[in-house]
């Protein structure tokens, strides 16, 4: 079995969270959601976990820091190209999300750019170009 990946968001208000993950490619699963949480699943590996405060509570003995004013993470997920990159970035402005609160990356090979969602976590949407990668020009960029 691979390995899955969980990323537990605290969120404010959960129907509106669910319904701008679902507008960025997630689909809810029932099984692992109730009014206190909702499994977005982006792959057959990654699911976020959107959690009202009271239940991210329960997993913590840490504050909650706003994301709005804080930062703890920025979560990155890979895209298939560029155009769906810009994709994913639309359908985030759609459903109400801001656009490109980091600096967008272009470095031929490698494309990325980002969005956070309405609580404020901040997501990159990175496409690279796996011949590329292959050939080493990823290392350049990475020093």
């Amino acid at each position: 079995m691979p390995k899955l990946i969980f990323i537990n968001l605290p969120v404010t208000d959960l129907k509106r969270a669910t319904a701008f993950y679902q507008a960025v490619g997630a689909a809810k699963n029932p099984q692992f959601s109730d009014d206190t949480g909702s499994c977005m699943v982006f792959s057959e590996t990654i699911h976020t976990m959107l959690l009202t405060h009271d239940k991210f509570r329960q997993f913590t003995s840490k504050p909650i820091s706003d994301a709005k004013t804080t930062n703890q993470v920025l979560i990155c997920i890979s895209a298939d190209s560029r155009d769906a990159v810009d994709a994913m970035i639309g359908q985030a402005e759609a459903a109400g999300g801001r656009v490109d609160p980091c600096p967008q990356q272009d470095y031929g090979f490698m494309y990325g750019r980002s969005f956070e969602d309405p609580d404020g976590h901040i997501w990159e949407v990175m496409w690279m170009d796996p011949a590329a990668v292959g050939a080493g020009e990823g290392e350049t960029a990475a020093a």
